[in-house]
């Protein structure tokens, strides 16, 4: 994948860099929002689930004092206490529901009990068992209130104990049914809904029966709501017994309302909207000025390809005044720079060509000189016989005949002609080469011995090779001034030819190993300039082929040249066969 990305174009680069960067941006920013708003519309629910439990329990605590009240009051009227005094139920029924009636208390129920806890009168249908009473009557003389659950209801009940000369006459139990009162809580809370659970079933609710259920087993299940219809928050409070003990549980449920859910809805679809419109702005503004920006980078990537092409007259357009703009203005100034510089490097170089040729030329021109110069000399001053003269003569005219072919050969250099190629035979280009070097050879007792098969024979530039040779074999004798050997040998084969030249002398210094072939290199010679190895192995690559040395210091040095036995491999330097050790170089 970044292998991929890193070969996109730099606008596209940008493109995308923004696209994720914005997208990245405004899914945090909508995350954070919708967030705020959730966390907003829960505390909103959980506050109003306060009040809707504070209203709760100020209509609870309300009912249970008026309940307690009315039955304090009736218990303690003179008619009441006399009518239970008869002991007559008929009596007692009587005024009780006389009583009650004129009270108009709407939904509640009224039972008057013996002391045992007998049902007497009943006004309403709450069935309270005498077990009730007898558990109420140990809180006797005070009131007792609390929650019964019977058949499948809730009651709020009040226990009130009438006492006739210090012994318990009679009890009166008023309360509500808790399912006539559900809606009335809703109404009062705003909408909250109510459910009484005992032993995790509903028994009394403000939710649609299967609504009550379900929310029951999940209640009962994980102790939180999921979405089942809609989302609730919870709060749940104990219910306790006339002994407070529990005996289940209310929970109140608060609803979100359909148009939070609508406004929730609304707002992620219109951070989406944003997104994308934002992300179309972001990325159309972001193309128009990456355009900008990649343009004149476009034109610099041009232009540097241009200067790889040494086309150094190559300017960029520089109109702005950024950075873009200093920096075209700075590429225009370097190849401005580099343009002065090349022409100044191309004058300079002509000028140590004409230096090298001319050193060249003094460098190759000594040898034959001086044997013209010594022998021209001896034939002033000495008195020499006829074959002495003849000898003479001889090397005279070969030295003369030497200095012919170099000053041909300059002429041919300075006209762009190269003399051309002829079947020669190596053995005798390299006796040709080495024959002026024989007396000095002898005189510093150096074996040369030339080992080069007869029948070798490749496309040669006669005069250039001869001086290879020579170049070679004069530069071992400067280094062996008190004798030694030279061998030239070669060996045919694969297409090529490799000559060798070795030699007993001290070798080549470490130092200069590297840069042998480099001009002017030069190092324990008392005469030359160190273009002779940079000459001669110029000549074998002009040949299509190539020359390197091998030495240990001490132990003398072999050069080695390789050369083409075909005219066509001349023409190329690509099919040359194994190349030499980059070390020997």
């Amino acid at each position: 994948m970044i292998a991929s990305f890193s070969r996109l174009s730099l606008l596209w680069k940008i493109l995308l860099a923004t696209s994720v960067a914005v997208t990245l941006l405004f899914a945090l920013t909508g995350w954070i929002v919708v967030r705020n708003a959730v966390d907003t519309t829960k505390r909103t629910m959980e506050d109003e689930l306060g009040a809707s439990f504070q209203a709760y329990q100020s209509l609870w605590e309300a009912r249970a004092e008026l309940l307690a009240s009315v039955s304090l009051t009736l218990s303690q009227m003179s008619d009441v206490r006399s009518a239970f005094g008869t002991r007559d139920p008929a009596t007692i029924r009587d005024t009780a529901n006389e009583l009650w009636n004129r009270l108009a208390i709407k939904r509640a129920v009224f039972l008057v009990t013996d002391a045992p806890g007998k049902v007497i009168v009943s006004v309403g249908a709450m069935p309270v068992a005498e077990r009730d009473v007898r558990t109420a009557a140990s809180q006797f003389p005070d009131q007792v209130s609390g929650l019964l659950v019977r058949g499948g209801h809730l009651y709020q009940t009040v226990f009130t104990p009438v006492y006739l000369e210090g012994v318990l006459q009679n009890v009166l139990v008023a309360g509500y049914d808790v399912d006539d009162l559900v809606k009335q809580l809703r109404a009062a809370t705003g909408g909250s809904e109510f459910l009484f659970l005992s032993e995790g079933r509903p028994i009394a609710s403000s939710l649609p029966p299967d609504a009550a259920r379900d929310v029951a087993a999940r209640l009962t299940a994980t102790k939180r709501l999921g979405d089942y219809v809609l989302k609730y928050a919870a709060r749940g409070t104990p219910l306790s017994d006339i002994q407070g003990n529990s005996i289940g549980e209310l929970w109140i449920l608060r609803s979100q309302s359909m148009a939070s859910s609508e406004r929730l809805a609304d707002l992620r679809r219109n951070i989406i909207l944003l997104w994308l419109v934002a992300v179309a702005a972001s990325l159309g503004l972001t193309y128009v000025l990456a355009r900008r920006i990649v343009e004149p980078v476009k034109e610099l990537d041009q232009a540097a390809a241009e200067v790889a092409r040494q086309n150094y007259t190559y300017r960029v357009k520089a109109a702005s005044q950024d950075e873009l703009g200093r920096l075209a203005r700075t590429f225009n100034a370097m190849c401005a720079s580099i343009q002065q510089a090349r022409q100044e490097l191309i004058r300079q170089e002509r000028i140590s060509t004409i230096g090298r040729l001319s050193s060249s030329i003094v460098h190759d021109l000594r040898n034959p000189l001086a044997a013209v110069y010594g022998g021209s000399e001896m034939l002033v001053d000495a008195e020499l016989s006829p074959t002495q003269v003849k000898r003479l003569a001889g090397n005279i005219y070969r030295a003369s005949r030497r200095i012919q072919e170099l000053l041909q050969d300059l002429l041919n250099v300075s006209r762009g002609n190269a003399a051309g190629a002829e079947i020669c035979n190596l053995r005798e280009v390299a006796v040709a080469g080495c024959e002026s070097l024989l007396a000095s050879a002898e005189a510093q007792h150096v074996d040369l011995e030339i080992r080069i098969p007869e029948d070798i024979e490749l496309p040669l530039e006669r005069n250039r090779m001869e001086r290879v040779f020579s170049n070679l074999v004069g530069n071992a004798l400067e280094v062996m001034p008190d004798g030694g050997r030279i061998q030239i040998s070669a060996l045919a084969g694969g297409g090529y030819v490799v000559a060798e030249v070795n030699d007993t002398g001290p070798g080549i210094a470490p130092e200069i190993r590297d840069s042998l072939f480099d001009p002017f290199v030069s190092a324990g010679k008392k005469n030359g300039l160190g273009l002779g190895l940079a000459l001669a192995r110029q000549t074998v690559l002009d040949h299509g082929g190539d020359m390197w040395v091998e030495s240990e210091p001490g132990q003398g040095a072999c050069f080695r040249l390789r050369l083409p036995v075909t005219e066509a491999s001349r023409s190329s330097e690509s099919d040359r066969l194994a190349q030499p050790p980059a070390a020997s170089r």
